[in-house]
């Protein structure tokens, strides 16, 4: 995920072609040029998110000099849709700015957006530095009008879908916050705070998905006492339990400043997979479906990420894992086995911007978009 915070602006380029055709570069050496491969998309230089519904669709959410824009590709990456712009007109005014923050795919394969704008900078009234989002019906041709979800200072926004039309946007405001759909997005309800206890790095950010089971799992990173440690919350929103949480960082960090940290955590067949920053290194781990890091625990990567930079992990079917890190504007990364061990050597691609955005295809190949 790219987070673009209150205090960031960015400046990307047009959309150069109606009809995406996509180009492959070849692996690097090590590597099986048949199960992990990076695309780029022509005219896109900065693509936010990628996501491959249950229908095998992948969704693209992608930044533009005029705001987030979307495409979808339904042969497997090998063409992709005329761009739709996420913004409505209504939501366009005279200085303000909408950043791409993340996209989920829910229910018959409806789109969610979220976003940030600079609301801030414009002095504009504080429920306006909030969670803006949008939303697109499967077969439609245009978003629906953007919203104002939370009314809220905050950032770090997260999305996460379901196939049963449950939605969760997640935000940090001092504090971890959530807000939950039960008609795909129509409406929400109040957000309300996870846990008084838990005190969020504010500067980081959230990564949150529904796993096999139905429970939401949502990873962010903890400051108290200056220990950045970095912690999966699960919650069953389909009973009155409360989110209860599991520490996944290994390796402590003891730093009295914010790390400004991206994280991903994405399902798997039997649980997730995450991965995290730590002293500037990435690491990953597969967890069961109760958050508990399964052997052989948490593993170092040779990815190392920037302040704000996307970090991806990915997991076949067969447990084959793919983790990516962004760094100074090139795309790593390094394939796993079941076992964790590592496959091959690591593979990197030039790639502007701050998102590590990758799919798992049906035949358990891996995308990467550059």
């Amino acid at each position: 995920m790219e987070t673009t915070p209150f205090t960031k602006c960015s400046a990307l380029k047009p959309i150069l072609a109606a009809v995406f055709l996509i180009s492959p570069f070849a692996a690097r050496a090590g590597e099986s040029a048949t199960r992990v491969r990076a695309l780029r998309v022509p005219g896109v230089s900065k693509i936010v998110k990628a996501q491959s519904g249950t229908d095998g669709v992948i969704h693209l959410l992608f930044a533009e000099v005029d705001g987030p824009h979307y495409a979808n590709s339904r042969d497997g990456g090998a063409t992709f849709s005329p761009p739709i712009p996420v913004l409505d007109a209504a939501a366009r005014k005279p200085g303000l700015e909408f950043h791409a923050e993340d996209l989920a795919v829910g229910k018959d394969g409806r789109v969610h957006v979220a976003m940030s704008c600079n609301a801030w900078k414009l002095k504009l009234p504080q429920e306006e530095w909030s969670l803006h989002y949008a939303t697109l019906a499967p077969d439609a041709k245009t978003f629906s009008p953007v919203r104002n979800l939370n009314r809220k200072p905050s950032e770090g926004f997260c999305l996460a879908a379901d196939e049963r039309g449950r939605v969760t946007a997640a935000f940090l405001s001092s504090k971890l916050f959530a807000m939950t759909s039960n008609d795909s997005g129509v409406t929400f309800g109040p957000w309300a705070e996870l846990n008084p206890a838990w005190n969020p790095c504010d500067c980081c950010t959230t990564s949150a998905t529904y796993g096999p089971d139905g429970k939401l799992a949502l990873i962010y990173r903890e400051e108290t006492n200056h220990e950045r440690d970095v912690y999966v919350v699960l919650w069953d929103q389909r009973s009155e339990s409360k989110p209860a949480r599991t520490r996944l960082s290994g390796v402590s960090w003891n730093v009295n400043a914010c790390p400004m940290t991206y994280y991903s955590i994405n399902r798997t067949d039997t649980g997730y997979v995450a991965a995290w920053p730590t002293k500037g290194q990435v690491y990953f781990a597969k967890l069961d479906q109760e958050g508990k890091v399964l052997p052989p625990g948490e593993i170092k990567t040779p990815g190392t990420n920037g302040m704000r930079t996307g970090i991806l992990a990915l997991s076949a079917a067969d447990g084959t894992t793919l983790v990516a890190w962004k760094n100074k504007d090139v795309l790593g990364w390094q394939l796993y086995d079941a076992k964790g061990r590592p496959e091959g050597k690591p593979g990197s691609e030039t790639s502007p911007g701050n998102g590590a955005a990758g799919v798992v295809l049906r035949d358990g190949r891996f995308l990467l978009f550059p």
